[in-house]
């Protein structure tokens, strides 16, 4: 019996690029629609999640991953999240990778926001704002300026200019060549407006987003949210924008997004004009471009193992590349 792969940091995976996760992401999007599901337990403030995927072609996946808040003030320092995500063979059911939830989460959330930002949003941003300073953010600056030349601009938004500051040292150290200017803020209000993409990435359970911020022909990419009780944006934002998520299955009802909106009456069941299946393979692939210069549009980024799947079976052709 073969032992699975592991692939976490510390593989040789030099040769890793976000073009080669969003080509991945759309070729697992041309593939039959997958089946996902998702548990989560939780004991006071720490949760286990547990999300599972099959798709035609790829195989099983089951991603695990603990949040654990309180672990960074430990003895141990532990990060607050942990996890890893097992790649099962289609045929045999064996176990061909483990990889790192880390890694692959790094890679996987960006990719999966850039892609949709791609299909929807402005052909050259040049202004891109994050609300948020942490991992997420992180590699959202990475994956979008990567992807977009176009982009001159990057601002943080924060309630803790520290924060923003200690994410900027990172990002000068993580680029041989920065090409945009970044800049942090604690406004929002007088900051969102200038946005051409708007992200947020962020763990709030009230909107730091309000829609009267946005300007004409925005793009909102918003990438927290992942249980029912939280949300990013505000009603006025989701109402003003045509409204796209990642995948029905995982965002529809499973987080407060769109949640709190449907049970309010905010937004309507339709409100929600498609996925990334249907605009990569079905009936609404042609449907976004070309996009008014005055329209909004919202994404909203509720990831799922089946993208884990597509993206895992990407760093496992690579790291046999290396």
């Amino acid at each position: 019996m073969l032992q699975p792969r592991y692939i976490d940091s510390r593989s040789r995976l030099d040769n890793l690029s976000w073009q080669g996760v969003i080509d991945a992401l759309m070729a697992g999007h041309r593939l039959p629609r997958a089946e996902v599901t998702d548990t989560v337990l939780e004991h006071g403030r720490n949760r286990l999640l547990n999300r599972s995927a099959r798709i035609d072609g790829l195989g099983y996946a089951v991603k695990s991953v603990t949040v654990f808040p309180n672990n960074p003030a430990c003895k141990q320092s532990l990060p607050s999240v942990q996890g890893i995500c097992t790649v099962f063979d289609e045929c045999t059911g064996q176990a061909s990778a483990i990889v790192d939830s880390e890694l692959l989460t790094y890679w996987k959330t960006a990719a999966d926001s850039v892609l949709g930002a791609r299909l929807l949003g402005p052909p050259e941003p040049a202004h891109l704002v994050i609300i948020g300073a942490g991992q997420v953010a992180r590699s959202l600056i990475q994956a979008y300026t990567a992807l977009f030349p176009s982009i001159e601009k990057v601002t943080l938004c924060v309630r803790r200019i520290q924060s923003a500051e200690c994410l900027m040292q990172i990002v000068a150290a993580d680029e041989e060549r920065v090409t945009f200017a970044l800049q942090a803020s604690t406004d929002p209000p007088e900051i969102v407006p200038l946005g051409d993409i708007v992200a947020t990435a962020t763990t709030s359970e009230t909107p730091v987003l309000q829609g009267g911020w946005l300007k004409a022909g925005a793009h909102v990419d918003l990438v927290g949210a992942y249980t029912v009780r939280m949300r990013e944006a505000d009603d006025i934002t989701l109402q003003r924008g045509a409204l796209y998520v990642d995948s029905r299955d995982t965002t529809v009802g499973y987080n407060g997004e769109l949640a709190i909106p449907l049970a309010s009456g905010a937004i309507l069941p339709g409100g929600v004009l498609g996925d990334l299946y249907d605009l990569i393979a079905g009936s609404l692939r042609a449907a976004a471009q070309p996009r008014s210069a005055d329209q909004i549009t919202v994404f909203k980024n509720g990831g799922g193992a089946h993208l884990d799947l597509m993206v895992a079976h990407y760093l496992m052709r690579m790291s046999l590349d290396a």
